[in-house]
């Protein structure tokens, strides 16, 4: 067996072992990293609220035992001339300075809860942040898997000849690695950790507003925390989704794009319309791949940022060209402050340049904004 041949094959064990390596650490990528980096900020976000909310206790508690003080006295007068006073107003004092106390002492009870969730809570903050360090390395494996499995590495070993190109390609290979992590982490962060530690602090809750206000208010709790389960389910499907949709294998760029859209409309509550023109094509997997992320990328930016109702989605497929058109009616952005700090656009307008294509942003604040791609085909 020739040398050429014998690296040819090691090439194809590894990305077999690849492949392993993601379908091993699906589940725990994302059971880990459900738990870490997001549910760190929102763990932060929800101590705030913590330390928020115990401030108004104090402070409320503070003003009704003035309110107290001035009943006690008042009740003091009245007991020590007791046959001065009508028997009615001397049982009305007595009543509003017993309701005051009760209310003083449910208030400084409320207060204790607070302290006590507030140190539950920075407790869960250092744990977090040991789970961090594991998410992150499960996110990493996951990355080089995707990267090499994306970029067709079966056909890498042909365009590796020497020694200079092999070194130059792993450098690639570590910046997609990390840019991949980064967009995985946060993809994580700002989607189901988020929800599930809003659930864990609403399920906390339901218990006491039972005891506190009652079945009905705590019907309304539950309910409350269904609808995060539900809006987290979505989520963890959506980036297991945006892994990699095998739809796209399956059906092609249209009807992949056609039904990603309609999830996307119907979650967000934003009508998104999609037309195409020209003859529907099956295209090489690389021109799949990176049109149906082009358009992801700007629908998710449009749903996240621009306030719009309607988004428009127009492909038109040429023989030696496809032109895609991306167009909200929210209210646009300042262009060159965006393309400085957003990844999103950043990573468009390189997936662009790679394929040999041009982009095109035009927006103002308040007017909108549209995005334009031409790539050409190649064969």
């Amino acid at each position: 067996m020739t040398s050429s041949k014998v690296e040819s094959n090691a090439l194809n064990k590894v990305l077999e072992d690849m492949v392993s390596v993601v379908t091993n650490s699906k589940d725990e990528i994302f059971e880990i990293g459900e738990q870490s980096r997001k549910e760190y900020e929102q763990v932060e976000k929800e101590l705030e609220q913590v330390k928020a909310d115990a401030v108004n206790v104090i402070d409320e508690g503070d003003e009704l035992e003035k309110q107290v003080k001035k009943a006690r006295v008042r009740l003091s007068e009245v007991s020590k001339n007791f046959h001065q006073y009508p028997e009615a107003e001397v049982k009305e004092v007595y009543d509003e300075t017993h309701k005051l106390q009760s209310e003083l002492f449910v208030l400084r009870e409320k207060e204790e809860q607070l302290k006590t969730r507030r140190s539950e809570l920075e407790q869960r903050l250092i744990s977090i942040s040991n789970t961090v360090e594991r998410a992150e390395n499960l996110l990493g494996k996951i990355s080089v898997v995707l990267n090499y499995l994306t970029d067709d590495l079966q056909d890498v070993y042909d365009t590796i000849e020497t020694a200079k190109e092999k070194e130059t390609f792993g450098l690639k290979i570590i910046d997609a690695q990390e840019e991949e992590r980064r967009r995985l982490s946060r993809e994580i962060h700002d989607g189901p950790a988020q929800l599930l530690a809003n659930v864990m602090l609403r399920s906390d809750l339901i218990e006491r507003t039972f005891r506190e206000r009652g079945l009905e208010e705590a019907i309304k709790e539950v309910q409350q925390v269904r609808q995060f389960v539900r809006t987290a389910l979505y989520e963890v499907r959506r980036i297991i989704y945006d892994l990699r949709p095998m739809a796209l294998d399956d059906l092609g760029l249209y009807p992949t794009l056609n039904k990603y859209l309609d999830s996307v409309s119907e979650h967000s509550g934003i009508h998104i319309k999609f037309t195409s023109r020209g003859q529907e094509q099956r295209l090489a997997s690389k021109y799949e791949i990176a049109f149906f992320r082009l358009v992801q990328e700007a629908v998710q930016n449009a749903v996240k940022h621009s306030e719009a109702s309607l988004i428009q989605v127009h492909m038109e497929m040429k023989i030696d060209k496809v032109n895609i058109l991306i167009a909200d009616n929210g209210k646009g952005f300042d262009l060159e402050e965006k393309e400085k700090s957003s990844f999103g656009l950043i990573g468009m307008r390189e997936r662009i340049e790679m394929l040999g294509g041009t982009l095109q942003i035009n927006t103002e604040p308040q007017k909108g904004t549209k995005i334009i791609i031409q790539v050409p085909l190649k064969n």
